[in-house]
């Protein structure tokens, strides 16, 4: 494979996503390196999709560093909650709430709801842009659906994965080690499709 940029700066500031993101593109013959060693952070998501504010942060770590980006947006949608939390999944109890207070909030919001209605998917998307004016992005996108449980299940994982469960698994996201995480999450299939871009270039 022969990639003539092989320094790429990773737009994300959460932790448990560059972690899975680094296992998962460990391959690849690229050096990634996470925008807070540039001393940058996300700037703020004012977009309405996934996808647009994925664009915005790469487009930004791209004008920051002058290096091509890799960002990364992705969120759970309810639908008993009509696409809850969506694109205000990290903030859905409000700006300064950690994933405590955001699981909170969603129990509450499905308190009652049976089983059956409480349907959910976590997506995301991931977006290549190999400068700030990249006119044409490489978006890959994947999904994840389960249903939301009744309680919190701690153990692995991050964000809302103490009440993720998977059917197909019959195992919450949480108790999934980062290894199981990465053959079937909606970021593992994102990453995927990125990894056969770098495949071709």
């Amino acid at each position: 494979m022969k990639i003539k940029r092989s320094k790429w700066v990773l737009a994300s500031d959460n932790i448990g996503k560059i972690k899975e993101i680094l296992e998962s593109l460990k391959d690849l013959n690229i050096e990634i390196i996470p925008q807070a060693e540039f001393g940058l952070s996300t700037p703020e998501e004012t977009e309405l999709t996934f996808i647009e504010n994925a664009l915005l942060k790469a487009r930004f770590a791209c004008s920051k560093t002058g290096l091509p980006s890799i960002s990364d947006d992705s969120g759970l949608s309810v639908d008993f909650l009509k696409g809850e939390p969506g694109i205000y999944t990290s903030r859905y109890a409000g700006e300064l709430k950690n994933d405590e207070e955001n699981i909170i909030k969603l129990l509450h919001n499905l308190k009652g709801v049976p089983k059956k209605d409480r349907s959910a998917c976590f997506h995301a998307v991931t977006v290549v842009m190999m400068t700030e004016n990249d006119p044409a992005p490489v978006i890959c996108y994947g999904r994840w659906e389960g249903f939301i449980a009744d309680k919190a299940y701690k153990q692995n994982g991050f964000g809302y994965d103490p009440v993720f469960f998977d059917p197909k698994l019959n195992k919450m996201a949480s108790h999934l080690s980062l290894f199981e995480k990465n053959k079937v999450s909606h970021r593992s299939k994102a990453l995927n499709q990125l990894s056969k871009y770098f495949e071709k270039i």
